[in-house]
């Protein structure tokens, strides 16, 4: 898995910023989550609702789904060397409870959201009409929704060049979106002329 930073610009108009990973892993080992949680004042454990454990990490600032099974889920981070400091943290408070995770773990990323701008003004009006598998309800939410399906991802964009990238997994699917897109609305304003 490439370290996920901060992606590359694919064309000097255009930028984006890694904002979130969500990151899952198996510690295999099973876990009590009711001494977790009085352990560790981090914690919120409330098995009558959820049957996870929610951990709080300081630094690098994140939280970490905790289930008895040992299945975690990291979501704050912003790059994957973060998300194996967060891993490696949650490692070290469980073994103040005597729970011993003898393999290291497989980090698998879920979603990586990232945000940005292409530097141009976008008519979303036009752009709902020429694009496929867009989502425009200006009343409700001044954004546009563009679904993108090669390569996976989902875009928010905003009228003065703005977006949100939402659905890639690592930094070469984010890249190569950021491009599919760029090239998708050059081609949509185009025939709108």
């Amino acid at each position: 898995m490439p370290k996920v930073k901060t992606a590359k610009k694919p064309s000097k108009k255009a930028s984006l910023k890694v904002q979130n990973i969500v990151a899952t892993t198996s510690l295999n080992v099973p876990i009590s989550l009711t001494k977790l949680a009085r352990s560790q004042s981090n914690t919120e454990y409330n098995p009558e609702t959820f049957p996870g454990l929610v951990l709080r990490i300081k630094k690098p600032k994140s939280a970490v789904l905790v289930f008895s099974s040992g299945n975690l889920v990291c979501t704050g981070t912003k790059s994957i060397g973060q998300v194996k400091q967060v891993i490696d943290s949650v490692i070290k408070q469980l073994k103040k409870i005597n729970i011993k995770v003898k393999e290291k773990p497989k980090i698998d990323v879920q979603n990586i959201v990232a945000s940005g701008s292409i530097n141009i003004m976008l008519n979303l009006n036009l752009l709902a009409l020429e694009l496929e598998n867009t989502e425009y309800e200006p009343e409700q939410f001044p954004g546009l929704v563009y679904k993108l399906r090669e390569p996976t991802a989902t875009f928010l964009l905003f009228s003065n060049g703005k977006l949100v990238c939402t659905g890639t997994k690592n930094k070469k699917q984010l890249e190569e979106s950021m491009k599919q897109l760029i090239k998708n609305v050059k081609e949509a304003t185009k025939r709108m002329k």
